[in-house]
């Protein structure tokens, strides 16, 4: 915590990774210490490896995923063990029985947002920043479009923040005020005609697009899934062992158990997820049919993405090797 205090804590909020506070909050230290008591069963090189990794934007979710599958399996009273060669691959877990046998093998899939989300998002801070130094204490959203709006580059941003800044000192204060390069600000204003206070006193506050609004489906699981199938095929087939699929959803994809169980069951629901400055949020697109797990696949487990992250089983009734009964009883 020192050192990453030491090497991020002097950066702008934007210049930091976002998993900045995760790494050194009094608020996350449950969750720190929860980690630490998962990496200090590893393997020491193992523990190192993933303890280098887990605080960059981009890993932080797929190694507490990994660790929560192995606190989960050990809770269910399993053996397990991470990274186990097998035949020159290395499924994350093998779960064991009492007397060392291998039982199935389980691997992890992190689904993700696109990988532009966490640079969109760092450029609308950029901007959110620079208004939040303007000395008019309203509330600024970007009026509605029919299309995505990109977020602006530094140098935009700094001439934007400028234009706004003159618009909202002049003496008739405009309620909407066009900006360069096509951005529209819209001032807000309560129900009974005036504005909307700031959050943030006597300055602006600017609640930008999310970067995360659209519509929500677990259908992007069904391809990482069926290419662990084909990558572990082979090897299961000949050692005759379950393959489980454990799948966990970062939170800026809005994924939840109940999408996933609508894509099993075949539910036609359409979900969207949007914040209150989001000016676009999408289409809505006709939602898959219902998902025919492989009969190569023993189930899935959902991980939860809240801590304590808690797992439930979902197997497959048409698996060729079920699930153990401790995998299969999870969360019910």
């Amino acid at each position: 915590m020192d050192d990453y205090r030491r090497r991020h804590g002097n950066k702008t909020p934007q210049g930091r990774a976002l998993t900045y506070e995760n790494a050194v909050s009094e608020e996350f230290a449950e969750r720190r210490k929860w980690l630490d008591d998962q990496l200090g069963r590893l393997p020491v090189r193992q523990a190192d490896q993933l303890a280098r990794r887990v605080w960059k934007d981009e890993r932080y979710w797929s190694v507490h995923f990994e660790m929560a599958v192995g606190a989960a399996l050990r809770q269910a009273g399993l053996e397990v063990v991470y990274d186990h060669p097998w035949d020159r691959q290395t499924p994350d877990w093998t779960v064991l029985s009492a007397e060392g046998e291998p039982l199935c093998l389980v691997e992890v899939h992190t689904a993700s947002p696109r990988q532009d989300t966490y640079q969109s998002m760092r450029a609308w801070h950029q901007l959110t920043q620079r208004i939040k130094t303007i000395p008019v204490g309203v509330l600024l959203m970007l009026e509605q479009t029919s299309r995505p709006i990109p977020a602006p580059d530094s140098r935009t941003a700094k001439r934007i923040a400028e234009e706004v800044r003159k618009a909202l000192g002049s003496p008739f204060c405009p309620f909407r005020i066009p900006a360069s390069f096509g951005y529209t600000f819209l001032v807000q204003s309560g129900g009974d005609g005036g504005t909307l206070p700031s959050p943030f006193g006597l300055y602006a506050c600017f609640e930008p697009p999310s970067a995360i609004a659209g519509q929500v489906s677990a259908a992007q699981i069904v391809t990482p899934v069926r290419g662990k199938i084909s990558k572990y095929r082979k090897l299961v087939e000949e050692h005759e062992l379950p393959l489980v699929v454990a799948v966990g959803a970062h939170p800026f994809t809005g994924l939840g158990l109940r999408e996933l169980d609508d894509l099993l069951t075949g539910e036609q629901v359409i979900t969207f997820q949007f914040k209150p400055g989001d000016a676009y949020i999408g289409k809505a697109a006709v939602p898959p049919s219902r998902w025919d797990v492989p009969a190569e696949l023993a189930g899935l487990l959902w991980i939860d993405n809240k801590f304590p992250f808690t797992m439930t089983s979902r197997p497959n009734p048409s698996a060729h090797r079920p699930m153990p009964a401790l995998l299969a009883n999870l969360g019910s």
